[in-house]
């Protein structure tokens, strides 16, 4: 079983906040001639002043160069992209071949939870310990 660097818990905890965000649906406004009773309500709905994904922006840009190319290895390995032997060559990969900020290149796969879960089941740590339960 490959080492982390980044502690498995935080990542359960950062994988529920990425649910958050990625539960949300972009913010819409009723046509001028509709009816405010027939629009559903907005409990979900992206806003400008929400501050979910700055938060999880700051949260992944605040962790090591190596913690940010593990959480993107373990994507990859999660979705099928490499295989638990290879950890260490793609967590190297991960660092090389970064193109734009780490928190941008992982919120552009909405997926990302889900990836992050199978990747800590596939290299045999438990997702849903610590409370993380299924959504």
């Amino acid at each position: 079983m490959p080492t982390l660097e980044i502690n498995p818990d935080y990542v359960r905890m950062l994988t529920l906040k990425v649910r958050a965000l990625m539960g949300k649906e972009a913010s819409t406004f009723p046509d001028e001639g509709s009816n405010a009773t027939d629009e559903p309500l907005g409990g979900l709905q992206d806003s400008p002043d929400d501050q979910t994904r700055r938060e999880i922006v700051k949260e992944i840009g605040g962790l090591s160069e190596n913690e940010q190319a593990e959480l993107v290895a373990l994507m990859w390995v999660g979705r099928g992209d490499g295989e638990p032997e290879e950890w260490d060559a793609l967590v190297q990969q991960a660092r090389e071949s970064r193109e734009v900020p780490t928190p941008t290149y992982l919120l552009d796969h909405p997926l990302l939870a889900e990836h992050w879960l199978d990747g800590l089941e596939i290299l045999g740590l438990d997702p849903l310990e610590s409370g993380v339960e299924e959504m």
